[in-house]
């Protein structure tokens, strides 16, 4: 399966069906190769892609990414595998562990271990019996993986990485550890707006729910950042995993994505008004990014 080297991510999960399929096929349209799509407290990710790949024609959706605890291995391994047997080489199974806030608050289960739980729901998805056709190849399996043990993971038993909140510093690193071959598919946010105080004041609003999920902000720490920037939200932390400016700035920051390493980088924009869907910035931005 190709993937193409630009896809957007957005919170469509929320957006009215209606709008879905406006969007798939604009996106469609437009160039972009791949639709990321979360799974958080609004439709369930696998209707979701399933609406978008047929609302469309050409591209691919992907969960960015599917809870392991929202679900059991044998209810994602067939949905990984219908959806790819009813979409040939369009659809891309993203798996993450979710964070302990979401997995205990919200789905009433004790949080695991992450590697050693991820592992273990591999191995379960990879046994699950299954009588429907089946798709030839199976559509790619990567992971949400963010530190040394998870990319490790990902690199022996899946086909690549989807890191979310991340810098081109940590695309490097996770094409290290992935090695040739894998698919690097890391999210990367984006602010149209050359305004400093404005792209900063969305940026911040965007990252002050990630900063404190400990998840993000030990990788983040892992990179150099210090706690005190993390609990403030500094201006480096958001510059950092947060690209604003103009048109020729955001290609930038995607361009750096791709020079260390990303096969495709998924760009989620930041509208000025939540809830809203950027579509204006995902026609301004569509010349620049894809022919890059």
């Amino acid at each position: 399966m190709e993937i193409g080297r630009i896809g957007v991510w957005a919170f469509l999960d929320g957006a009215p069906a209606s709008i879905v399929t406006e969007v798939a096929a604009e996106l469609d349209e437009l160039g972009y190769s791949a639709i990321w799509v979360p799974e958080t407290l609004g439709r369930d990710p696998f209707v979701l892609c399933s609406h978008l790949l047929g609302a469309s024609s050409r591209i691919s959706a992907a969960t960015g990414i599917a809870n392991i605890y929202a679900r059991g291995p044998i209810a994602m391994a067939s949905a990984w595998k219908t959806l790819g047997e009813a979409f040939p080489n369009r659809f891309v199974l993203g798996l993450g562990v979710s964070h302990a806030p979401m997995v205990e608050g919200v789905h009433r289960q004790s949080y695991g271990a992450p590697v050693a739980t991820m592992e273990s729901f591999l191995d379960a998805m990879d046994a699950a019996m299954y009588t429907a056709p089946l798709p030839d190849p199976l559509p790619p399996r990567v992971l949400a993986a963010l530190g040394p043990r998870m990319l490790a993971l990902a690199a022996a038993r899946t086909d690549g990485a989807h890191p979310y909140l991340v810098t081109p510093e940590h695309t490097a690193i996770a094409r290290a550890a992935l090695g040739d071959g894998a698919l690097l598919a890391p999210e990367q946010t984006v602010v149209l707006e050359t305004d400093v105080a404005v792209a900063r004041e969305v940026a911040r609003g965007f990252a002050r729910a990630y900063l404190g999920l400990p998840n993000y902000a030990n990788n983040l720490l892992r990179l150099g950042y210090t706690q005190e920037e993390l609990d403030e939200g500094s201006d480096r932390v958001v510059d950092a995993i947060v690209a604003w400016g103009d048109v020729d700035a955001i290609r930038e920051r995607v361009r750096a994505h791709h020079d260390a390493g990303a096969d495709h980088v998924c760009v989620q924009v930041l509208a000025h008004e939540r809830g809203e869907v950027p579509r204006d910035a995902w026609r301004e931005l569509a010349p620049a990014l894809l022919s890059a």
